[in-house]
C-alpha cells in the first residue's frame, strides 16, 4: 500500500470502523452521525474512497477492515523511518533517545525484540 497516510478526519472514521467491526453500511452511518456529525452522504464518500484505496471492504452492505489498524501503524512507522531516517532504525533511536532517554523496561523490551529477531 503506497498511500498509508490518513488525514484527521480519515483517521477518526478508520477508527470508528475497527473499532467496532464488522458493521453493516447502516449502523457505520448512524456512528458517523453521533461520533462525527457527519451526513449519510459524507460517510458514502469516504468510505468508498477508503475502500479504493484498500483500507477497507464493503461487501453486501457489511463494512470490514482489509488492513488492521496495528498493521496501518506498522505501515506509518515504516514509512516514517525510511522517509526521515533513510530507512535506518538506529538512525531514528539514536534521534529519539536524544531527547528522551530509555527506560529499563524500555531498553529490556527492546533486547527482547533484537534477541527474538535474531537468526
Amino acid at each position: 500500500m503506497d498511500d498509508c497516510k490518513l488525514g484527521v478526519m480519515e483517521t477518526r472514521f478508520a477508527d470508528l470502523i475497527w473499532s467496532n467491526e464488522p458493521l453493516t453500511s447502516g449502523d457505520l452511518v448512524k456512528l458517523s452521525e453521533i461520533e462525527l456529525n457527519w451526513k449519510k452522504s459524507t460517510t458514502y464518500t469516504i468510505l468508498r474512497r477508503l475502500c479504493d484505496r484498500g483500507f477497507f471492504q464493503n461487501r453486501d452492505g457489511i463494512v470490514t477492515s482489509i488492513i488492521s489498524k496495528q498493521e496501518f501503524t506498522a505501515l506509518q512507522s515504516e514509512k516514517f523511518v525510511e522517509e526521515t531516517f533513510d530507512g535506518s532504525l538506529p538512525k531514528f533511536l539514536t534521534a529519539f533517545t536524544m531527547r528522551k532517554k530509555l527506560s529499563d523496561k524500555e531498553i529490556n523490551e527492546l533486547q527482547k525484540l533484537i534477541d527474538e529477531n535474531r537468526r
